[in-house]
Formats: C-alpha cells, structure tokens, sequence
C-alpha cells in the first residue's frame, strides 16, 4: 500500500486549488497520507525562497495572474488579495494536527481552512474561525485548543521533516519511494507515478 506525506500550509493559495483532486488520487491507488501542515515563511527561509511580498513586483504580478487562471481552470472562486492575508497559520494547523489525531475528514478540512481565507474572506488565525471551520467538517471545536503544545512541537517536526525531505514549498507530495511531486498542478503527475506510468 503505497503512503504519501502531504506538507501544505493553510496560508497557500496553491494549497487551496488542491481541493479535493489529492484524496480522489489516494483513494483510487488504495494510498495512505500523512498531513503535515507547516509555516511556509519558515521554509522559504530555510531552502532558499523569497516570501511572495519580498519578490520583485513582476514576480507578484505574474503570481496573481497564475492564480487566477489556475483557479478558472478548476472553477474555483478566489479572491487574489483576501483581507486575511498573510495571517497567522499556526491556529488552522494545529487545528488540523489535532483534528488528524482525532480522525475524520482531514482533505475536507484542509480545504475548508483554505478556502476561508482564499475565497471566503475569513482570518483563520481566529478563534471563533478555527472552531466555526472544525464543526462545519464534522469536528469537535474544542479541538482548537486541545493539546496546544503538541501541536505546535508537530508543527515544528513537519517543517524539519519537508526540508529533510527535500520540500521547498507548497503543496508538495512526497512518496514512500522519495518521489516528490510540488505544486497542485501536479496531482496527475502523482496519479501517473502510483499508477506504474511514471
């Protein structure tokens, strides 16, 4: 049974235009995954990025365009300058962190973070936000502040484990045979490689 790690971060817009596409492939190969949120500000520190407002201004001029015909191709609402933006990614992922210990709908509730901030104009550094996104997925909103310290200690590992493994950005999948897949449009490229092509 082939395994995949998934680090995302909850800020990406990238990872938001995942959507469901990633949990379709896992199902259809019988694959298991290991979410790993992480701060992707720290990432681009460690592996040699520039934080999307530190690039030139043709770099962010061309990033807006990519997204918003990244995101008509898979007829996805986004607002390219949400009001939340950059905020506080540590809340959503421990959020997260927490709600994988607890079991659930972990894809669903990844999207659903990342849609509050890309096309729902919602700060997922809030509280009253967290606990709104957890129960609307399924989740006991109490999981927002359980096991605090945990979770920040797992969201410090899943950062030292992507650049252990190679990460330099978001979404990025990594096989159990190192085969590294970044970015959403490369969802097939994963579906082709668990399926023997690549």
């Amino acid at each position: 049974m082939p395994h995949v790690d998934y680090y995302f971060a909850t800020l990406s817009p990238y990872t938001y235009m995942v959507g469901s596409r990633l949990e379709a492939v896992l199902a259809k190969h019988d694959a298991t995954v290991t979410y790993k949120p992480m701060d992707i500000m720290a990432l681009f520190a460690r592996t040699g990025g520039t934080p999307p407002p530190q690039r030139h201004p043709n770099r962010q001029e061309w990033r807006l365009q990519e997204l918003r015909r990244s995101a008509k191709k898979l007829d996805m609402p986004i607002n390219l300058k949400p009001a939340h933006w950059p905020t506080n990614p540590a809340p959503s992922s421990y959020a997260i962190i927490a709600a994988q210990e607890a079991g659930g709908d972990i894809g669903g509730l990844v999207h659903a973070f990342t849609r509050a901030c890309w096309a729902e104009d919602r700060d997922i550094a809030d509280d009253a936000v967290v606990r709104d996104v957890l129960e609307k997925c399924g989740f006991d909103p109490a999981l927002a502040d359980k096991g605090l310290l945990a979770g920040a200690e797992q969201y410090g590992r899943n950062l030292e484990d992507a650049v252990n493994s190679g990460v330099f950005g978001a979404p990025t999948f990594v096989t159990d045979t190192d085969e590294r897949f970044w970015g959403q449009d490369k969802i097939e490229d994963l579906d082709l490689f668990l399926s023997g092509k690549l």
